[in-house]
């Protein structure tokens, strides 16, 4: 019994037509990074010769003291996001177009003003941008994009005292991402 299903097994893969190679690729945005801390990356699989699967995370845990302010300043997140790419002459390489679905925790401030703002986000992406290539197995991906949804959030008049001045639910249309990227492709 053991032999016949090794044997059927074997000719089931030998029936089976040569399947074409994936190809998978790992990127980090060295902007995020610019932006007080943001840790990231992005797992892409080439499912055809014009389309790849991405999912990409951002981490940021940090608050940083400002020179001459009694607050600190932070753009702590985590984000999640799951999406597609088609790219018109070949998966990795030259122009492309996306759309993602994405999850936002965020807490913000310190910046611009002592307010702080906290809440999630849920909503679309759309972006643009080029993958160059400067060697097989490495990329410099240039790009730009927006996502709109909704967000619950509240303001908070500073982020020690816990005086909400401002709370709800609402829609929004913001930047979502300036890529330069380094990603390297397996």
């Amino acid at each position: 019994m053991k032999r016949i299903l090794i044997i059927i097994a074997a000719m089931l893969v030998l029936a089976l037509p040569q399947a074409d190679a994936r190809r998978f690729s790992l990127s980090t945005n060295i902007v995020d990074y610019l932006c007080l801390g943001t840790l990231n990356m992005e797992a892409s699989y080439g499912l055809s010769q014009h389309w790849s699967l991405n999912a990409g995370a951002r981490f940021n845990p940090f608050t940083f003291q400002a020179p001459g302010k009694d607050t600190g300043m932070q753009n702590r997140q985590q984000s999640y996001e799951l999406g597609v790419r088609l790219w018109p002459w070949h998966v990795f390489s030259g122009w492309w177009v996306a759309a993602k679905a994405k999850y936002q925790e965020y807490n913000r401030g310190g910046i611009f003003s002592e307010k702080t703002e906290e809440g999630d986000g849920i909503g679309i992406g759309f972006s643009a941008g080029y993958s160059y290539m400067l060697h097989p197995n490495l990329n410099l991906e240039f790009g730009i994009g927006l996502w709109t949804g909704v967000k619950k959030y509240t303001v908070y008049d500073c982020p020690e005292c816990g005086v909400t001045t401002e709370a709800g639910t609402k829609g929004f249309v913001m930047p979502n991402e300036l890529l330069l990227s380094l990603v390297y492709v397996f």
